[in-house]
């Protein structure tokens, strides 16, 4: 109520400092110059006849005249002020009410109206709330929704032999990287999860970051995109050990964001942004949530542009000839295609390397790439994306 009170006076301030240009001067300061004015004229009548400059007939046509105009004016000043005032009155309601009226309006639609106060400790109490009542790892795999994949038949029955095969033999690293991998494929994210568990006990002490990343990556996915206390635990021993790691940074920022602290989300996927490869998945996705965030933490930001070819890059591929031209393209592409062998990268750059290769008329290499992605990327939205990109290739249906 004490808002909206004080809301309301605000409104009325304004609208009370609007209004007063449109009174205008008082008529009755006005009547009052004229008054002074015919007086003094008629003092300066009286001088001049005195001192001899005027006759005395013409000094009495004079004071007659004055005369006149001084009790017309004198009559004016006495009279009621409705004319000089009444007109503001209509001006002064329209504008009032559409200050008002549209300053409750905007707020409407920009605020929330029916919500209570929020002071930062309670907010803070909120977020520590919401943090202490995430669900266990075994409680979020447990209550996530399963997201089976259409996949062909026989990739499914590979995978098949694969569970089948893999945990007779405990030690074979390569059969647990490969069942980690392919069942995080078909949507099974817990038992992709507890496979790659597997490669980092084989691996011991030789496990780098991505094998950890990798572990949350099918942790957090097998959670149903909650970031699980135990998947805490392994983000804070990688950021101590690689404060730069996009991965981590990004899972951190989610974390944040899932328990009401924007401000602190921000931070992480800005580092992430900043610091990290701006190909790399974490790094896009940061990018692609880093506007809600820093919104909600009151921070105009805008990402860093994505690298991209020089104007110098650009002259010189207008100055090639075909055969050049067509050389670097490929050089391009190559690299491209190295990466995400490598270390893998967004839709849009499994798209891009696609759509390059359909370009170049190698539609074999196109379709292999193709049939990667759909294994890489089965059951997810970015699967669609790559599809058009394949299509243009002339390499999907």
């Amino acid at each position: 109520m004490l808002f909206w009170i004080i809301a309301l006076a605000l409104c009325a301030v304004v609208a009370l400092a609007i209004a007063a240009p449109l009174r205008g001067r008082p008529a009755k300061q006005a009547d009052d110059a004229d008054l002074a004015f015919y007086r003094g004229q008629m003092a300066e009548i009286e001088a001049d006849r005195a001192r001899g400059l005027i006759g005395a007939e013409e000094a009495e046509r004079a004071r007659a005249e004055i005369g006149r105009r001084l009790i017309a004016a004198d009559r004016a000043a006495r009279a009621p002020q409705r004319q000089a005032q009444g007109p503001a009155l209509p001006a002064i309601l329209p504008g009032a009410v559409v200050v008002i009226g549209g300053a409750l309006a905007l707020y409407a639609y920009l605020g929330a109206p029916g919500r209570g106060d929020a002071p930062l400790a309670d907010r803070l109490a909120m977020a520590r709330e919401l943090r202490d009542a995430r669900p266990s790892q075994s409680q979020a795999e447990a209550a996530a929704p399963a997201m089976p994949v259409d996949a062909p038949q026989d990739y499914v029955d590979m995978v098949e032999q694969l569970r089948v095969a893999v945990p007779d033999r405990p030690d074979d690293l390569t059969g647990w990287q490969l069942l980690s991998r392919h069942e995080a494929a078909l949507g099974n994210y817990a038992a992709a999860a507890r496979a790659q568990e597997r490669v980092i006990e084989i691996k011991g002490d030789a496990a780098d970051l991505d094998d950890r990343v990798a572990l949350i990556d099918r942790m957090v996915a097998a959670s149903g995109g909650i970031v699980t206390p135990e998947s805490e635990a392994l983000l804070t021993e990688l950021l101590d050990q690689r404060s730069d790691a996009a991965g981590p940074l990004y899972y951190m920022g989610l974390l944040q964001a899932q328990v009401e602290r924007p401000d602190l989300a921000f931070r992480y996927w800005k580092r992430a942004i900043e610091l990290g490869d701006p190909a790399a998945p974490h790094v896009e996705l940061a990018r692609a949530q880093v506007g809600r965030v820093a919104a909600l933490a009151g921070v105009d930001y805008a990402p860093p542009a994505r690298p991209g070819p020089s104007a110098a890059d650009i002259a010189a591929a207008q100055d090639m000839d075909p055969a050049a031209r067509d050389e670097m393209i490929r050089g391009m592409v190559d690299t491209l295609a190295a990466r995400l062998a490598e270390s893998g990268g967004a839709a849009a750059d499994w798209a891009r390397l696609i759509g390059a290769l359909g370009v170049l008329g190698d539609t074999a290499r196109a379709e292999a790439i193709w049939g990667e992605a759909q294994q890489v990327f089965a059951g997810t939205p970015d699967l669609d994306d790559i599809r058009a990109a394949a299509r243009e290739a002339g390499v999907a249906r």
